[in-house]
């Protein structure tokens, strides 16, 4: 199974709605909230190194700041 995410109009998101359930498709109605937060995981997900830093190296360069 595969999803796509299309951000319109109220009026374009209606008939993509409207088109996508005729074709069989499920709809789901996402809050912008909601979508920025898939949006982030997605990125998060995409740049994970599954790297480990020392707590003291994270300390130092915050208090650089």
């Amino acid at each position: 199974m595969s999803a796509i995410v299309i951000q319109a109009d109220k009026k374009s998101n209606k008939i993509l709605s409207e088109l996508a359930k005729k074709l069989g498709g499920h709809v789901i109605d996402l809050k912008d909230e909601q979508y920025e937060e898939i949006a982030l995981g997605s990125l998060m997900e995409n740049v994970k190194t599954n790297e480990t830093v020392n707590k003291e190296i994270i300390m130092k360069k915050l208090k650089q700041k």
